[in-house]
């Protein structure tokens, strides 16, 4: 039994919609808990982000498996369509807020355009800037004042920097790039979580550099140049990039 959930498991963390379905051919219905929870907290989870988080996700409900938040699942899915859909339907959708564990940077009290910036969703995050959403809009905090953070922060060191075109997207809205929150918990509850306290964007941004983080450095110090823009500040101090000393060639 185990061996079909290993492989199921694997194909999620991979992004592999083909191995998805021929696990879940193995094994039995995506409609019941995986290891205790359902699938795609799986794969809303995991550490992975590229373009087939999509497929995946469509094929993990085409099988059966069941959404948490169903109310998130047009932005999950990056489906224009359907997000302005369900804006017309619902005046309080935009409004949602969602609360589940992430790898990376909280979604706890997250609003959709939160979601939209850490799976790196450009439509869906246009889209909902188009529909209003706030683009400085706040996370919760948690109880011992954490967080609070606004959906820029999402996207300042993302897996990949896949998340990097929504960030100019943000800045663009207005996204302030200096606003300051007491700390994030980066990755709570899992082994490389991390408190990162009194950061900005651009300081999140440069945490990064974190071997936990495992950020590419020329990506950080090009997000790091973008948001002291957005600020106003000068960014002709970024020198030696990528650091020489850091290089497995340096002598």
């Amino acid at each position: 039994m185990s061996d079909w959930i290993d492989e199921l498991l694997v194909a999620i963390e991979l992004h592999s919609p083909e191995r998805i379905r021929a696990a879940a051919a193995a094994g039995r219905s995506l409609a019941d808990p995986i290891r205790g929870k359902p699938a795609v907290d799986w794969l809303l989870e995991m550490y992975t982000r590229s373009d087939r988080f999509t497929e995946c996700l469509s094929t993990l409900v085409g099988l059966g498996a069941e959404v948490a938040a169903p109310e998130a699942l047009p932005v999950l899915l990056n489906d224009v369509q359907a997000i302005r859909a369900r804006a017309s339907a619902d005046a309080e959708w935009l409004g949602r807020r969602i609360f589940w564990r992430s790898a990376f940077t909280p979604l706890e009290g997250a609003t959709l355009l939160h979601v939209a910036a850490e799976y790196g969703h450009l439509a869906a995050a246009r889209t909902l800037l188009e529909l209003g959403v706030d683009v400085n809009s706040r996370a919760a905090t948690d109880a011992d004042g954490l967080n609070g953070h606004t959906p820029l922060f999402h996207t300042v060191n993302s897996n990949g920097n896949r998340s990097a075109p929504v960030m100019h997207l943000l800045l663009g809205a207005g996204a302030r790039a200096d606003l300051q929150v007491s700390g994030i918990t980066w990755g709570r509850g899992f082994e490389w979580e991390t408190t990162c306290f009194d950061v900005t964007p651009v300081g999140y941004a440069q945490l990064g550099l974190l071997p936990q983080m495992h950020r590419k450095e020329q990506d950080i110090y090009e997000n790091v140049r973008a948001l002291l823009v957005a600020c106003g500040r000068s960014a002709s101090a970024i020198r030696n990039v990528p650091n020489r000393y850091l290089s497995p060639t340096a002598s």
